[in-house]
């Protein structure tokens, strides 16, 4: 198994880092955690992940 790279999202803001939201890439697949409980991962495809970003900005206003 290929290791896996994770990033902080840059929303995630400072502070002790570790309540932070945080993506992979991996073998075609957008993986994603929240730091504070790293054991317990998400994994969804990159289109999948833009339609769920889409409807959340469209609540926003």
């Amino acid at each position: 198994m290929n290791q896996v790279h994770w990033q902080k999202s840059s929303f995630s803001g400072g502070g002790d880092g570790d309540t932070c939201i945080e993506l992979a890439s991996a073998d075609a697949h957008i993986r994603l955690r929240e730091s504070d409980c790293p054991a317990v991962e998400l994994v969804t495809d990159p289109a999948a992940l833009v339609r769920l970003l889409r409807v959340i900005k469209e609540g926003e206003g």
